[in-house]
């Protein structure tokens, strides 16, 4: 079964309407509603706080302020992942970012609770705010580690000697702005009370992050605290730790005794949940006239939160993809007091490929040499920062297999020198490469004595095919039908995981499935090989094969059902793991990637500079795949992403409040069906064995790697325009477009 284009077993309840998001539950009856009410200013402090209006409004319960609120834990900055941490609210007078925070409504209806949220009453002294990014040069500093645990800076040879004496030398600025996750789903909960438990139904993408920050920040055993998320609609992220929503629905339940329900408004969630921070990329590369890079540089520095520190791996990509015996990469990072930065979809890879391949498209035309000859001479043997060789590299083979896919050989050679019409029209291409991570995951599969299997994990299924793969990884182990199989997931009850994120979810746990499989299949053998009513007594189990339900060892067979029945009335089970990347020796001796490449053709409008995709192609290696279909699925949907981060998303910040004045969807733009004509993934069939037993690698982020360059890199192609500020727009296309005559 793995490796078949099955499809999404939950597909059926999702059409339905009977797959259950955190917003819908209602096994806890009818609950009340939360409304959270934001700061009005960027800095300073609240001065007076009025609630009578609100609390005499109809149907209102009860309105919490940092006045009133219940004592809630801090952040422990030990803890080595934000997402563990406490998340406390409401704790003090003092306002850190615009929208933080400043009181909770509660009331009946949800109609109720938001009409009374307008009736508190908020006065400030406000303090002088840092929100304007080229304005903090002087407040720059060095993080000890930036995201992952990565090193901050890494140095290789003599960069500035190698850089000085090449014979082509790139140095160039580029810039990306905020970027949000933005899930379909918005960030919601609803919180139960039972005697001294709480249920919580929230929308997460690590149950076991969720459940310890809450009980962290509560004051309370995290045994108490029980997490259910079966379906969640999107994440990217930004759903990784938990969030406002969540303390306040959880504070508010256990002060009332009742069910509460909060989701935040999509304009909240631009203030409230934290974005992928700016930057200001400096990429260097020196080369000889034969292409060959003899020195790479990456600099990068980018907001974070004074008090929420958070460093994107921005430039970590540059450190394994090209060869170059002089090397530097940089960050640092500008204090600002705007939202968190937090992990958004393929956090430091995305931006910082978004340059570093533009750089490259740089290059290749200095050099007057083809884009991809330039990356294909520039393969390194071994990582070139740490030393060690690949587990399994297959970037060139990613590069020629798209060149030729995609027509490359009529890329027009010159920029601006081909017209359709009105439109100029022009090709691009980039490379693509993401670090595979893994962490602690567990699985449970039990064998009932009806023949059939369930496996419970607390892995969460974010819409991107958890439930369909686990199926197949399960059915794959034990001979069984897809149909026999039942997949449990999204409850704080079951194994713990590291869920779904950073492109980890589905090999981490399909390997622990696996191995719960292989377990459970050693019981069953165990059990067959003892009893003397089995045609399997005595014989050696090393011969077993599992078939359609049945084990069978030489010429004989019995069915897994029969042989459970008789041996385990309740079902017999086992339970199979992963460990922490750190811990398995393969990630120390070799470096693991995933791998592709991106190719587009575009056109411009001569005239007005409107930018439009024409078609998209991605080749990927990401080792062995568990389901083509959902893993073409989410290439697709990164490639889309990579478009709206080189043509659309932008979050702008008014310089005197430190709001983000563009949030919603009328003005913070992603791409649509109209944007998106003709886009396909292909991915090339591989295995890797060093990456885990199942030779797979992580599929969901790699899409968005690097496909933001290809696009700009064909926008220059087309006009002779170079755009190093993102996103690209008509209007900074537009005034050095070539004059042509009609």
């Amino acid at each position: 079964m793995i490796g078949q284009a099955l499809n999404r077993v939950d597909g059926p309840s999702k059409v339905a309407g009977r797959a259950t998001y955190a917003y819908e539950q209602w096994e806890a009856g009818r609950p009340l509603y939360g409304s959270i009410v934001g700061a009005t200013i960027g800095k300073g402090r609240i001065t007076r706080i009025d609630t009578e209006s609100a609390e005499r409004a109809p149907g209102v319960h009860m309105v919490m302020t940092h006045l009133n609120a219940p004592p809630q834990g801090t952040r422990d900055e030990s803890i080595p992942f934000e997402y563990w941490r406490a998340q406390p609210v409401l704790t003090g007078p003092d306002i850190h970012h615009y929208g933080e925070p400043v009181a909770l409504v509660v009331a009946t209806t949800l109609e109720q609770a938001r009409a009374a949220a307008d009736l508190v009453e908020v006065e400030y002294a406000t303090g002088r705010g840092r929100f304007t990014f080229d304005e903090q040069d002087d407040e720059v500093y060095i993080p000890k580690v930036v995201n992952a645990g990565l090193p901050t800076d890494t140095a290789v040879g003599d960069f500035d000697a190698g850089f000085d004496s090449a014979d082509v030398r790139i140095d160039q600025y580029y810039t990306t702005p905020y970027e949000f996750s933005m899930p379909m789903e918005p960030h919601a909960c609803l919180v139960e009370p039972r005697d001294e438990d709480l249920i919580v139904y929230v929308s997460c993408q690590i149950v076991d992050a969720a459940q310890t920050s809450i009980a962290s920040t509560l004051g309370i055993d995290p045994a108490r605290v029980h997490i259910v998320t079966p379906f969640v609609g999107g994440g990217f992220g930004s759903k990784l730790g938990i969030h406002s929503e969540t303390i306040l629905a959880a504070l508010a339940a256990r002060a009332l005794r009742q069910p509460v329900k909060i989701a935040m408004t999509r304009q909240q969630i631009f203030q409230l949940v934290g974005m992928r921070p700016t930057s200001s990329q400096r990429v260097r590369l020196g080369a000889g006239q034969d292409g060959r890079l003899a020195a790479i540089a990456h600099d990068v520095t980018m907001h974070t939160n004074p008090d929420v520190e958070y460093a994107e791996q921005t430039a970590a990509t540059t450190r394994s993809l090209y060869a170059a015996p002089h090397r530097l990469t940089s960050h640092r990072l500008a204090p600002l007091d705007l939202p968190r930065g937090t992990d958004v979809r393929a956090p430091g890879e995305a931006p910082g490929m978004l340059a570093v391949e533009s750089a490259m498209d740089e290059l290749a035309y200095a050099l007057d040499m083809d884009p991809v000859e330039l990356r294909i001479r520039n393969e390194p043997t071994v990582d070139p920062e740490r030393d060690v060789p690949y587990s399994d590299r297959h970037l060139v083979e990613c590069l020629r297999e798209g060149a030729r896919r995609f027509g490359w050989e009529h890329r027009p050679a010159a920029p601006a020198s081909v017209r359709d019409g009105r439109w100029l029209v022009g090709y691009g291409m980039s490379a693509a490469i993401r670090g595979h991570f893994q962490g602690p995951t567990a699985a449970r599969v039990r064998w009932e004595a009806d023949g059939t299997a369930v496996v419970q994990t607390d892995m969460t299924d974010l819409g991107t095919g958890t439930y369909t793969i686990l199926t197949q990884v399960a059915a794959d182990g034990l001979g069984l039908s897809p149909d026999r199989v039942r997949i449990e997931l999204g409850r704080s009850d079951f194994p713990s995981s590291w869920g779904s994120g950073g492109s980890w979810g589905a090999t981490n746990s399909s390997t622990a499935v696996h191995r719960a499989c292989l377990a459970l299949r050693e019981k069953v053998l165990v059990a067959a090989g003892g009893d003397t009513r089995s045609p399997l007594y005595g014989l050696d189990p090393a011969d077993a094969v599992f078939s359609d339900g049945n084990v069978s060892i030489g010429g004989a067979s019995e069915a897994v059902s029969e042989i459970v029945a008789r041996n385990h009335p309740e079902g017999v089970e086992a339970e199979g793991g992963t460990r922490f990347m750190g811990d398995d020796p393969n990630y120390t001796a070799y470096s693991i990637n995933t791998y592709g490449a991106h190719f587009a053709e575009v056109g411009v409008d001569a005239d007005t500079a409107e930018i439009r995709l024409r078609r998209m192609l991605g080749v990927f290696s990401v080792g062995r795949v568990f389901n083509p279909k959902t893993a073409r699925s989410q290439l697709i949907g990164g490639m889309i992403w990579g478009l709206g981060a080189a043509l659309e998303e932008e979050a702008v910040v008014d310089p005197r409040s430190g709001a983000f004045v563009n949030r919603d969807f009328a003005q913070y733009l992603v791409p649509v069906n109209a944007d998106v004509p003709d886009v396909d993934a292909i991915v090339l069939d591989g295995f890797d064995d060093k990456a885990n037993v199942l030779g797979a690698k992580g599929v969901g982020e790699l899409g968005i790697c690097g496909a933001g360059a290809a696009v700009a890199n064909a926008v220059f192609n087309a006009t002779g325009v170079r755009v190093r500020d993102f996103p690209i727009t008509i209007e900074k296309v537009l005034p050095g477009l070539p004059l042509l005559e009609a």
